[in-house]
């Protein structure tokens, strides 16, 4: 009998061990709501851009258009560096998520109220600043909430990751469908005016409502978690963060998590083409037509979030399972290397769409099969889930203390980078052609990701 009643607390035990904090729910929510605002502007950007005038758009040539649209991208992860410096420093991080989030509306809300240049720099303007305070900082709270060493870190952040891509899953459809369906205009068949503001006025109300729930539920669930500058804050011997030299092993980690960022560049350069070069590929060569009935653009921006919502509790319990081995999980490079060769292969998917098309051919009445971008969107998002989420927890587990929020801005500085190539290298499908550009991308992200793997055990020493 009492054999039995220490089984059942050892169960007990486990189990509870197993389970997540609900603040990590809270945050999954906020960070759902604030991506689907940012994913349905992005996912009318560049149709907004390159749509004439007279049609609801602004009429920018295609260049110029993904010129613009990959600056945006890139310094939205480019502000976080500065954010999170300023919350670790002066605000924290929950005053940092509320002014981000505030701003951000206010970015949604101008785009909505007026057709024009300025208004589009203004609005675009304000959602990289809000951006930079938003996005370091709710990822830090977020390993925050576990103790150094938890092996529930990595399955963590690949639930919170499935609350981004719900939000982004549901934004194009949303915002696409006002867009290109229920506010825009059409006669025979034919649209003839767009309502994009529309779509950009749902985003903002999106984000309001992100804000609500945070500032609604974060004491409840937060505690005091993230009320203040990490520098105000002491260790258990009393010592404030701010005055505790850093150890050669937070040297080291650091090193690392530089070294690692500099490899996901190329990930994202590739993944990032979804919102420029493989839209307009999508547009002017997939055959959209199912039944009769032709699936919007801006759709095919939700299949990414999609697949995500759907395999993340797997790969999540697959990370859990692999770290309660006898002989531990993969380790954080192995996982980023399958990530980009995965990319590598989903790329491949898009040269079979083209040589279907019989290669470079620019009429546009020669359609590929949808299911090779399908598939790419598919390869390319288990290679995101080997990555992205591994590559938060790893900085919230080895980044020091008082640059928690810092170094996670140094990781995102790898979009920055990686959204400013993608916008080059689309601008190169005009004179290059899609073959070569797909191609290209493909082969570079299959390399770089064995080379990854042959410096897999050196910088996991690092990481002690």
């Amino acid at each position: 009998m009492e054999l039995r009643q220490k089984n059942d607390d050892i169960r007990n035990e486990v189990s509870k061990k197993m389970k997540h904090p609900p603040g990590l729910y809270m945050l999954f929510f906020t960070e759902m709501w604030e991506r689907f605002s940012y994913y349905g502007m992005r996912a009318l950007l560049i149709m907004y851009l390159t749509t004439e005038f007279v049609k609801g758009g602004l009429g920018v040539d295609k260049v110029s258009a993904m010129s613009i649209y990959s600056s945006f991208a890139a310094l939205v992860y480019l502000t976080p560096l500065a954010g999170g410096y300023i919350s670790d420093r002066y605000i924290g991080h929950r005053k940092a998520i509320t002014i981000g989030g505030i701003i951000m509306a206010l970015g949604q809300f101008t785009l909505f109220s007026n057709q024009s240049t300025t208004a589009l720099y203004i609005g675009l303007f304000l959602l990289i600043i809000g951006n930079g305070f938003f996005k370091p900082n709710i990822s830090t709270l977020v390993g925050q909430l576990y103790p150094d060493g938890d092996k529930r870190k990595d399955s963590a952040f690949t639930i919170f990751y499935m609350g981004i891509n719900l939000g982004s899953f549901l934004a194009p459809l949303v915002c696409g469908t006002l867009a290109e369906k229920i506010m825009a205009t059409t006669q025979g068949g034919e649209i003839i005016h767009y309502g994009f503001r529309y779509g950009f006025l749902a985003a903002g109300i999106g984000m309001v409502i992100g804000q609500i729930l945070f500032n609604t539920l974060s004491n409840k669930y937060l505690g005091d978690l993230g009320k203040l500058p990490v520098t105000k804050e002491k260790n258990n011997m009393g010592e404030k963060v701010q005055n505790k030299p850093l150890t050669k092993q937070e040297r080291n980690r650091t090193i690392v998590i530089c070294i690692l960022t500099a490899f996901v560049v190329v990930f994202w350069t590739g993944f990032e083409q979804a919102g420029s070069s493989l839209t307009i590929y999508t547009q002017e060569y997939i055959n959209r037509n199912i039944g009769g009935w032709e699936v919007p653009v801006s759709w095919f921006q939700s299949l990414n979030p999609f697949f995500i919502v759907l395999f993340a509790i797997p790969v999540s319990k697959l990370w859990y399972k692999l770290a309660s081995r006898e002989k531990g999980d993969l380790s954080i490079p192995q996982k980023m290397a399958i990530g980009m060769i995965m990319l590598g292969i989903g790329f491949l998917l898009m040269v079979g769409a083209v040589m279907q098309r019989g290669g470079n051919v620019v009429d546009t009445a020669i359609k590929a099969n949808m299911i090779w971008l399908v598939g790419a969107y598919y390869l390319h998002t288990m290679g995101e889930l080997c990555l992205s989420p591994v590559g938060l927890s790893m900085v919230s587990s080895l980044a020091p203390a008082k640059f928690a929020s810092f170094l996670m801005g140094i990781w995102l500085l790898s979009s920055f980078v990686a959204n400013k190539l993608a916008g080059v290298v689309a601008a190169y499908t005009e004179t290059l052609g899609h073959l070569e550009i797909f191609g290209g991308i493909a082969v570079i992200s299959i390399v770089i990701g064995l080379i990854l793997l042959t410096l897999n055990k050196k910088l996991t020493k690092m990481m002690e």
